[in-house]
C-alpha cells in the first residue's frame, strides 16, 4: 500500500530490483536542484536494513541521489507484522552500533504506523504452489 501512495503522487520513480525503492527529483525551473531515495522496508527480514542502506550508499556515491530515507515500521506496529522486521528501535541501533560509517550519510530513518484495524484479516500470500 506504501508503494501504492508513492505511485500516485508526480516525480516518484520506482527503480528497478537491487536499487533505491523510489526516487524523486526535485526541480527549479528546468533544473535538478536536489534528489531524495526512499528504501520502503515494513515487510522484510530485518537483515534487509544493511541492504537497504547500501543501496542508498551507493546511490550517493554515484550522485543518483542527495539524500535518502528509510522507512521503518515504528516499534508498536511491528508487532502487527511478520516476524524479523526491522523495527525504529533496531534501525537506529544497527546505524548507530553496528554500521556506523552510515552516521556519516545523509540518511533519515522514518517510522510509520498503521492507520487503523480491521476484523477482517489479510488474505495468505500463495508463494509455494508445489506440483501436487
Amino acid at each position: 500500500m506504501i508503494d501504492d501512495r508513492f505511485g500516485e503522487y508526480e516525480d516518484w520513480v520506482q527503480s528497478k530490483s537491487g536499487d533505491v525503492d523510489w526516487v524523486k527529483r526535485f526541480r527549479y525551473n528546468e533544473t535538478i536542484v536536489s534528489r531524495i531515495g526512499v528504501e520502503i522496508q515494513v515487510s522484510g527480514r530485518s537483515d534487509l536494513l544493511a541492504r537497504d542502506i547500501i543501496h542508498i550508499r551507493n546511490s550517493l556515491q554515484d550522485s543518483h541521489i542527495d539524500v535518502g530515507a528509510i522507512v521503518v515500521p515504528s516499534d508498536e506496529f511491528e508487532f502487527l507484522l511478520t516476524d524479523r522486521v526491522a523495527n525504529f528501535s533496531y534501525a537506529v541501533r544497527y546505524v548507530e552500533q553496528e554500521l556506523r560509517e552510515a552516521k556519516d550519510y545523509p540518511i533519515v530513518l522514518l517510522a510509520v504506523e498503521q492507520d487503523g484495524y480491521s476484523d477482517k484479516a489479510l488474505p495468505k500470500k500463495i508463494t509455494n504452489r508445489g506440483n501436487g
